[in-house]
């Protein structure tokens, strides 16, 4: 995972979509719902799902939509809903040394109720381990067949003594529903950015309760913002989720107009952003301006069907223009679906760097636009309208230069990403001196956003 210091130091930083954004206290605050969130059993479907969207829907306006089992969703159905009263495995003298209660990972997801004695070379089959790492406990699902089974600490697999072993997997597997949690923040334009992350998840810090934290905690804070665009903020079961969602609102996707699926964005590794399936989004362009700008470790994917809910979302018959923001990405570390992505394994300032990229990010999208220059013949007297130093004879401050750059490319045919491109600027560095020229008569906006620049539309 390479060097594991935050560089860029986002812990303290600030910055605003409409307002000024806190990345440090909003950090603070993830950690802590984290915490809250963490000891709950989550699966694709089930209670533990609905007490999570619970606490999540304390923080902005979060409709809660139950989907019932059997519905058909594109290939797939809805499946059983699944809960958990107790699991445990007692050994000959009668002691458990496995039990659910203690750790939830501690029961294959979605194992089908059984009870009985079984002898140990018949447990074993039922029993997984990594051996590599003895003292963690690994994750592990068994969703679209009859299983069941326990995940345990390889050291305590190898000190279990021949016998019978009697079987507890108190569970439901029945008609029921699969349950997400949506919340829209209408803005100036009907167009959306569409945020996705997944509940699907027991306790696991960084895969996913760092996506769910940040993503409701951000979906607060532009509630409280008067922003240009309108935000979905999506909190489902991966695959059988995002498709769920996808069907349930296929009619109106051509309203999305930028996206992002949220993951894994607590742990040491650098930021890593997937592009979508055509690599030319305009979520794409923006990544690859902001988050090289953020970090030197920051890396940009290209899109490949594999991953989380942006394959599902990037598909042929939809192929939205949704990219993908994790940190390390899944499976690419070592603690990666096991006990020992804990709370102690995520870190404030890593999920501090990670709002401030979804911000950034955010902010352009926002921001972005296509301008025209009204004095292009020349250039105009910029010190006359109070926008240029007095002292002549060294060289303009950057934000002089930015609107030098701003006044040479606003043609009315590029946007201003593209013109902090050409300048190697940062993107705010040039929307101010943007707004500047503006409010002095130099410049006006003919297009917000991207549809003349790198548009689907």
């Amino acid at each position: 995972m390479g060097d594991r210091a935050v560089e860029n130091p986002a812990a303290s930083a600030k910055s605003s979509i409409g307002g000024t954004v806190s990345c440090e206290h909003l950090a603070g605050e993830a950690v802590e719902l984290v915490r809250e969130l963490y000891p709950i059993c989550r699966s694709i479907t089930g209670d533990g799902v609905r007490h999570s969207l619970e606490a999540i829907g304390r923080l902005l306006p979060l409709q809660r939509f139950e989907v019932p089992s059997g519905t058909p969703v594109f290939d797939w159905e809805v499946p059983r809903e699944w809960n958990v009263r107790e699991a445990w495995v007692k050994d000959p003298d009668g002691r458990k040394v496995v039990d659910f209660s203690e750790h939830s990972l501690h029961l294959v997801s979605y194992s089908t109720p059984f009870r009985g004695h079984v002898p140990l070379e018949e447990l074993r089959s039922h029993l997984h381990s990594i051996p590599e790492h003895p003292d963690w406990i690994p994750y592990r699902t068994s969703y679209y067949r009859d299983y069941w089974g326990f995940c345990v600490r390889h050291r305590d697999l190898e000190r279990l003594a021949p016998g019978e072993y009697e079987v507890c997997v108190d569970t439901s597997l029945e008609s029921g529903s699969l349950t997400y949690g949506e919340a829209f923040l209408p803005g100036e334009s009907p167009r959306e950015v569409l945020i996705y992350t997944h509940t699907c998840h027991p306790s696991l810090a960084n895969d996913n309760l760092t996506g769910m934290a940040i993503a409701a905690l951000l979906g607060r804070e532009l509630g409280r913002q008067r922003t240009r665009l309108s935000y979905r903020f999506v909190f489902g079961p991966g695959t059988i989720g995002s498709l769920t969602w996808l069907n349930a609102n296929e009619r109106t996707l051509d309203m999305i107009e930028h996206g992002l699926v949220l993951g894994l964005l607590g742990d040491p590794g650098g930021l890593t952003y997937k592009c979508s399936r055509d690599g030319q989004a305009p979520v794409d362009r923006v990544a690859a301006h902001v988050l090289p700008r953020l970090s030197r470790r920051a890396r940009l994917m290209s899109f490949e069907p594999y991953g989380y809910d942006e394959r599902q979302f990037c598909s042929p018959g939809f192929n939205l223009p949704m990219g993908r923001l994790t940190r390390s990405p899944n499976g690419s570390y070592p603690e990666y679906h096991s006990s020992a992505d804990n709370v102690e394994f995520i870190g404030a300032p890593y999920i501090a760097e990670s709002i401030l990229a979804v911000v950034k990010m955010l902010d352009v999208l926002e921001s972005n636009r296509t301008c025209i220059n009204l004095a292009p013949k020349g250039e105009p007297r910029l010190g006359k309208r109070g926008l240029y130093g007095s002292l002549g004879g060294r060289s303009p401050a950057s934000s002089e230069t930015a609107l030098l750059w701003v006044l040479n490319q606003a043609d009315g045919l590029r946007d201003l990403l593209s013109i902090a491109d050409r300048a190697d600027m940062e993107f705010s560095v040039i929307d101010e001196a943007a707004r500047a020229l503006e409010q002095a008569g130099l410049l006006r906006t003919v297009e917000w956003g991207f549809e003349k620049v790198g548009s689907r539309h």
